[in-house]
């Protein structure tokens, strides 16, 4: 078994099948949250690394060295790399909760497991996706068939580095993409342990490619690429408007962005089993230190049982004082840097100063010496007007709401620029259903939330971003939809 002191990281850029230092050899610290060390330097890359990653994977697409592959044998490869996924998932898991600080008991038994099943998923879908044959007269046959795009860069997000990259190279790369990934500088290390891993599968060099930088010097050039066919981005809403402008800007190329949340989390006084329901609010704000963007951070309780509610939910909050993450008793570890510490502190600031009221938390902590740490937070007395209740946190902050019926729900939890998950908890089936149609949201959970698998699509309405991640309908992002028509003339 991996240990964290045995780890040692390569933080140099992947690039045609090879660990290769920036061109400019200009580097940056990857600094660990847990207890602040730095684990390794990282290549600083730039648009000429960006360039030479971009050319890599037009030579591998053009040359059919992958693309040109049977659906059957992109399959076997994929799986490989599934399997070598859970082959080294203490090191994987280590390697996350040490670069963004989760807790490693999640990083092992979710991030890793659902980053490999969901290449195993797209693996074994592949080679069972048709074209369609066309209703057309006697005198035509027309097929309609899916091809790849070409080249596909990808930037992913810092909260959950190696699951993110999976839900978008698994399903470029199924259908015969090459692929740029740029992951955060805030967590790089299993992107790009991924493409060696990758490349140990039998993936051909330069089918994928890992270009650590910053955003404004890596993720931008790939963004404005002329010779990226699309763009699929994970992070925030106020960089998701900037990437569509680039898209819009260089060769109009297709742009995929899964964006912000504010998710709501409707529970009525005739919720069906109210512990079940604290223990979600509680724990799914809490999960990944609320470092989500489904995290249900707007609690609406209908005012009849807001007391009740809070009376089960704050005790709960003693289960989820951040603790070291490399503890596997652990179940909320550090915040990613200071910078996003320093983010949360002030969010919890400004509530108190708009004159929500506390009920717990609210204070930076250091259970490890260096790391960053919050506790998780109760606000009391929010109304919908809120800072805290407009903006995305990222952290563990909820905010508590009331309502007195249905349509006040419903209309207090659309007043978002957000849509993209949220829930309902009542045991009538007929509000349940009403409520779930009303509400503008990806996802809608009933009696639950946050339960999923690879089997449904991922993303939102409005400003929470643009296509879909998971399920079959992920697939459309990566693939051009090409019509053959053919003339059938009568021999006779």
């Amino acid at each position: 078994m991996t240990t964290a002191h045995q780890l040692t990281f390569d933080g140099r850029a992947f690039i045609g099948g090879q660990r290769v230092p920036a061109r400019s050899g200009a580097v940056f610290d990857c600094i660990s949250p847990v207890d602040g060390r730095v684990l390794t330097t990282v290549a600083r890359c730039d648009a000429a690394d960006i360039d030479a990653a971009v050319a890599a994977a037009r030579a591998a697409f053009e040359d059919g060295r992958w693309a040109r592959q049977a659906p059957a044998a992109r399959k076997r490869v994929l799986i490989r790399l599934a399997d070598l996924l859970l082959a080294h998932a203490d090191e994987l898991a280590l390697t996350e909760t040490l670069d963004m600080g989760k807790p490693v008991r999640y990083a092992k038994g979710v991030d890793v497991h659902s980053a490999a099943n969901c290449i195993r998923w797209y693996a074994e879908a592949i080679d069972k996706v048709y074209g369609e044959i066309a209703p057309t007269p006697q005198t035509a046959l027309a097929l309609v068939t899916r091809e790849p795009l070409g080249v596909v860069g990808v930037i992913v997000p810092w909260n959950y580095p190696l699951l993110m990259a999976a839900w978008k190279i698994a399903p470029a790369l199924a259908v015969g993409n090459s692929v740029v990934l740029k992951p955060s500088e805030k967590s790089p290390l299993s992107a790009l342990r991924l493409a060696e891993l990758a490349l140990q599968a039998g993936l051909p060099p330069g089918v994928l490619n890992v270009v650590p930088g910053y955003g404004p010097e890596a993720g931008a050039p790939l963004a404005l690429h002329m010779g990226v066919d699309a763009i699929a981005f994970t992070g925030s809403t106020r960089v998701g408007k900037q990437i569509h402008v680039m898209a819009g800007q260089s060769n109009l190329k297709r742009a995929w962005t899964e964006l912000g949340g504010k998710s709501p989390n409707i529970v009525f006084a005739d919720c069906p089993d109210l512990e079940r329901a604290v223990d979600a609010a509680i724990g799914s704000i809490c999960f990944n230190q609320g470092e989500s963007c489904n995290a249900p951070s707007r609690l609406f309780l209908e005012a009849s049982i807001k007391d009740a509610f809070l009376e089960r939910a704050l005790p709960r909050l003693a289960r989820y004082q951040p603790a070291n993450p490399l503890d596997k008793d652990t179940v909320m570890g550090a915040i990613v840097d200071r910078a996003q510490l320093d983010t949360i502190v002030r969010y919890i600031e400004q509530g108190q100063a708009e004159g929500a009221r506390l009920l717990a938390g609210g204070q930076a902590v250091q259970p490890v010496p260096g790391g960053f740490y919050v506790q998780p937070t109760v606000f009391d007395g929010v109304t919908n007007d809120m800072t805290i209740a407009r903006e995305e946190i990222f952290g563990p902050v909820l905010s508590v709401i009331t309502f007195t019926d249905a349509a006040e729900a419903v209309r207090q939890a659309n007043d978002s620029i957000y849509g993209l998950q949220a829930a309902v908890w009542t045991r009538d089936l007929n509000k349940a259903h009403a409520v779930a149609r009303a509400l503008r949201a990806g996802t809608v959970h009933v009696n639950q939330y946050d339960e999923d698998d690879i089997t449904v699509p991922f993303g939102g309405f409005r400003q929470s971003g643009i296509g879909r991640d998971k399920s079959l309908h992920a697939l459309d992002k990566y693939t051009e939809l090409k019509t053959t028509w053919i003339r059938i003339d009568s021999p006779w």
